[in-house]
């Protein structure tokens, strides 16, 4: 495991540690949760995308054969 350094303002730490004893946590802990799920939101977006292109492509749609009219398309 690696070890971190940041620089925070005083004031900053201060009230981050008072959140994190609220909470029942240590300051290091929040950060490294954060900093776990930061690293997981990309590779879970491409995934997202991957489905949803994977399951555009089989989708049986009518997609070319119809011409819609422009009143077809504002009907309420």
């Amino acid at each position: 495991m690696a070890n971190l350094t940041i620089v925070l303002d005083d004031e900053v730490l201060k009230k981050a540690r008072l959140r994190a004893l609220e909470q029942g946590k240590s300051v290091n802990s929040i950060i490294r949760d954060y900093l776990e799920a930061y690293s997981r939101v990309r590779p879970e977006r491409e995934a997202a995308i991957s489905n949803l292109l994977r399951l555009s492509k089989s989708a049986k749609s009518r997609r070319g054969r119809k011409r819609w009219t422009r009143e077809e398309l504002h009907e309420r």
